[in-house]
Parts: structure tokens; C-alpha cells; sequence
């Protein structure tokens, strides 16, 4: 079990912290941190991509709570407050460690079972999720349902003490390496489009379950195809109730949008150094001020925007419960993500041109590669336009 929450100051659990981390944190680890979904994913295949020196991090931080630490001791978490959460957070950025656990159950369906599942759903899921047992997707999207979710068609119908659903599922990441799906079906067809859905918790080692990953046009990606064809869950694994999957659903949405807002802010390095680099091959080397005046505004704007919007990621985490303001960070991630990609194509002029094989630098294929993949920025996580439409209504009162 993980200790009971620290007594004490904040700077004392600091002192004792540095002495935990050090006698705990491997050293070939140190120094290794490339972003908030920088870390192992867990779950029951863990096996083929966790090293032994991952593994011993993410078990010895699981058995103080730390990969979920301001969850309740009671589910394996590590009880933090949010001071000392964000002083351990501090001390991991100091020594460069990866995340002990990154995944969808740590950000999206754990808070959401913390807010509206039962007693014995929060026992049985929570405490393999802090542990990295178990990896989660989200079965949301359908081919005729994603920015209106309400249409989906996927349906659940009750089979003695299971429910049995049936569906396609579509845009479902890392849906092939996952163990558990939580998934939305429409479990009343007669009741109007929000109030006849339920929020499902699947166990995909079944044969009923079939993926199928989708090739993007960058050539790579995380997001498949779900097919379930009479999968069978325990009637009792309704999050919040029968018909009332609506409102937990946009719960996690507002955890969803909150995690990829401050995904791109981990990305963020505070480091213009890069597009310099660029803009100076592209006029042909040379020390001093950028000659390009529009070289020098576009890259001064980027550094702008990124500072504001660390200061606003650094804000909203803070603040606890994400609210309807994490489309803000989702709206804001993705645009500045997408701009500073598209900068450094531009940079790299014909560099950029290439695909594979020689002739091109490995930095200029990937950032190609990369720059491809940040279209779908702006649709994955909710549209754009459907965060513009929650912030005029829900934050700003627009009618």
C-alpha cells in the first residue's frame, strides 16, 4: 500500500523526497524526459517495450502512489496535495525523469471513475491503473458520429447479467496495444439522442473485439478501427448510471481536452534555437540578426506565443477539476503546435521535400513527418470548431 499522506511542510517533504528519488531513480533514466507523454504506457503487453530500468522506476513510484499522485490512498494513490503534487513534479524535472506512467487511465477514465463510479468500480479498476496493470482506449468516435457524438449507433442490450455490445468504433488510439476500452453505447434507442447512452467499461481480450490500426498520411499512427460484434461486459460495469453516459461522458472529455493542452505545453522548450538554425541555412549561414525580417518576426511571435501559453497551461493546473476552459488549452496547443511545424517546413525549403531513402538529414524527414501528423492536431481531442462553440456558449455566455 502507498504511505499515508505526508506530514509536515512542504519544503521537509521536499528534503525527503530528494533522498527517496535518489536512492530510487535510475540513473540511466536521468536526464531522458522529452514531454508529459514521455514514459511507458503499462498494461498486460508492457513486456515488449518497458525496459528493466522502466520497469524498476514505474514499480517503485507505483508503490508510493507517485504515477497517480493526488488520487486517494485508499485506490493506490499517493494522497498528495496539489502543493507537494507540483513540488514532485518539480524534482522529476530536476533530474530529467521520464514519467513513471503515462496512459488514457491515469488521465481521462481514473478521474472520471473518482468523480461517478460506484465503490466497487473505483476498487476494482483504480489501484491496477496506479500500478500500470492495465492500458485503457476510449471507444468515443464512430464513421457517422464524431463531432456529433450524440449520433452514435453502437448499441448494448442486457443478456441476463451482461450487457452484449455491438458496434464500430473509429480514431480509437493505440486501440491494438490496449487492454480495457471505455466506451459509450446506446443502451435506449426510443429516448432522445443524449439521454439513451451509457458509459461502458469493456475488457477487450475477447473475441468479439477486433482492431485494426489506420495509416496516416504521415505515414504512421497511433489510431485504429474497433469492432465489436456481441462484446459481452458485466452488467455492472455502467459508469453513473444506466442511460445517463451523456454527462460522464463530457466529464472526461473536459480531462481529455485538459491532457492534450497540456501535452503540447510539455512540448514546449522555451527554445527558439531550432528555428534559428533554420532560418540561418536558409539564407546561407552567417552570425548576427536574421536578415529575413519576416524570418525574425514569425519565429519572435512563436516564442511570444509559447511563453504566454506555458503561463496559461502552468495556471489551469493549478485550478484542479478541469472545466469548460480546457478547450481554451486544446484550441491554443493545437494552433501553436501546427504554426511552429509549419514555420520549420518553411525554413526548410526543398530539405523538407523528402520522404525516405538518402540523400535527406534525418531532422528535416522528421520534422516532414512531423508537421503532417499535427493536421489531425486540430480534429483528435474534439474539433476546433467544437472547443470554439463550448467557449462561446460555456465560458464567454454567448448565445
Amino acid at each position: 500500500m502507498p504511505p499515508s499522506p505526508p506530514a509536515g511542510g512542504v519544503e521537509a517533504f521536499r528534503r525527503e523526497l530528494r533522498e527517496w528519488l535518489e536512492a530510487h531513480a535510475p540513473a540511466a533514466l536521468r536526464g531522458t524526459w522529452k514531454g508529459v507523454f514521455s514514459g511507458t504506457w503499462g498494461g498486460r503487453r508492457r513486456d515488449r517495450t518497458e525496459s528493466a530500468d522502466e520497469r524498476a522506476w514505474r514499480e517503485a513510484m507505483g508503490s508510493r502512489g507517485y504515477t497517480a499522485p493526488t488520487w486517494p490512498t485508499e485506490y493506490g494513490g499517493g494522497g498528495l496535495d496539489r502543493a507537494r503534487a507540483q513540488v514532485l513534479t518539480e524534482e522529476l524535472r530536476r533530474l530529467g525523469m521520464p514519467a513513471p506512467l503515462v496512459g488514457f487511465g491515469l488521465v481521462m477514465v481514473g478521474p472520471t471513475l473518482l468523480e461517478f463510479g460506484s465503490e466497487a468500480q473505483k476498487q476494482q479498476h483504480l489501484p491496477p491503473i496506479v500500478r500500470g496493470e492495465i492500458r485503457w482506449c476510449q471507444g468515443y468516435s464512430e464513421p457517422g458520429a464524431g463531432s456529433d457524438l450524440a449520433g452514435l449507433r453502437t448499441s448494448a442490450t442486457l443478456d441476463g447479467g451482461d450487457w452484449v455490445v455491438t458496434g464500430h468504433k473509429v480514431w480509437t488510439s493505440y486501440a491494438d496495444l490496449s487492454d480495457w476500452i471505455f466506451c459509450l453505447a446506446r443502451t435506449n434507442p426510443q429516448a432522445k439522442k443524449q439521454a439513451g447512452i451509457s458509459f461502458l467499461l469493456i475488457d477487450m481480450d475477447q473475441p468479439a473485439i477486433r482492431t485494426e490500426p489506420i495509416r496516416l498520411i504521415s505515414g504512421a499512427s497511433p489510431f485504429c478501427e474497433v469492432f465489436l460484434d456481441g462484446a459481452r461486459t458485466p452488467r455492472d460495469q455502467v459508469v453513473g448510471g444506466v442511460d445517463a453516459g451523456w454527462t460522464v461522458a463530457k466529464t472526461l472529455l473536459q480531462h481529455e481536452r485538459a491532457t492534450l493542452g497540456q501535452a503540447f505545453a510539455g512540448s514546449v522548450t522555451g527554445d527558439e534555437g531550432d528555428l534559428v538554425a533554420l532560418a540561418r541555412r536558409a539564407a546561407g549561414g552567417g552570425d548576427g540578426p536574421l536578415a529575413d525580417g519576416l524570418h525574425r518576426d514569425a519565429i519572435a511571435r512563436i516564442a511570444m506565443d509559447e511563453r504566454a501559453f506555458l503561463l496559461l497551461a502552468r495556471d489551469m493546473a493549478r485550478s484542479g477539476r478541469p472545466g469548460a476552459e480546457s478547450s481554451a488549452l486544446k484550441v491554443f496547443g493545437t494552433e501553436l503546435n501546427q504554426r511552429r511545424l509549419e514555420l520549420g517546413v518553411e525554413l526548410a525549403g526543398p530539405d523538407a521535400l523528402g520522404w525516405e531513402g538518402p540523400g535527406f538529414d534525418a531532422a528535416d524527414l522528421a520534422r516532414t513527418r512531423d508537421w503532417l501528423r499535427s493536421r489531425g492536431n486540430s480534429i483528435e481531442g474534439g474539433t476546433t470548431e467544437v472547443q470554439l462553440g463550448i467557449l462561446a456558449r460555456q465560458v464567454l455566455g454567448l448565445p
